[in-house]
């Protein structure tokens, strides 16, 4: 029996759940990449998750010094706070 297209789509997401914006996300990604060969493709992927990874980092961090400021004094906007 052949699969219908939305038994494809529920599948792919591994948790049965039908979010609906898989398909749109891999349709952008697709465009953006445009002719550029996959392997070059990686980097430019990879290059936004590590970017995605430090702006995490430094909020978390960022928000740690907001927190202590009222205690310890620290300043949020020096930088030597986040290298300390």
């Amino acid at each position: 029996m052949a699969r219908s297209k939305e038994d494809e789509t529920i599948g792919k997401n591994g948790n049965g759940a039908n979010l609906g914006f898989e398909q749109t996300l891999w349709a952008t990604a697709d465009k953006m990449r445009d002719h550029m060969d996959s392997a070059g493709y990686k980097h430019i992927a990879l290059g936004l998750i590590f970017l995605k990874y430090i702006s995490d980092a430094f909020q978390e961090l960022y928000d740690n010094l907001v927190q202590r400021r009222e205690t310890d004094y620290t300043d949020p906007g020096d930088r030597d706070e986040y290298l300390g």
